[in-house]
């Protein structure tokens, strides 16, 4: 009963997964943002506690780029935009 149970509700997370889309918010690298900035930004806009938002910082440093934000595109939509009027570099993939 309890493995039945198991395997519907297994079975329902891989049909959602399989028919809905995730996307993601990548961040890019810039001349112009400071640490800071970028780490407040990722903490409000993207709800990253302070651990989380540094790390991002740093990865866009190093390497460029970095998703820091998934879900659909409806929800990032609107989070995206704001990065971008804060000033930051991003795209939704």
């Amino acid at each position: 009963m309890i493995l039945s149970n198991y395997t519907e509700t297994a079975e329902r997370i891989e049909i959602k997964s399989k028919t809905q889309k995730l996307n993601c918010i990548i961040l890019f690298n810039d001349d112009v943002n400071t640490f800071e900035w970028v780490i407040e930004c990722l903490m409000l806009y993207c709800q990253h506690d302070a651990i989380q938002a540094e790390q991002c910082a740093t990865i866009v440093h190093y390497n460029g780029k970095c998703e820091v934000k998934t879900g659909s595109l409806k929800a990032l939509k609107p989070i995206c935009e704001t990065l971008l009027e804060k000033g930051l570099s991003a795209a939704i993939n």
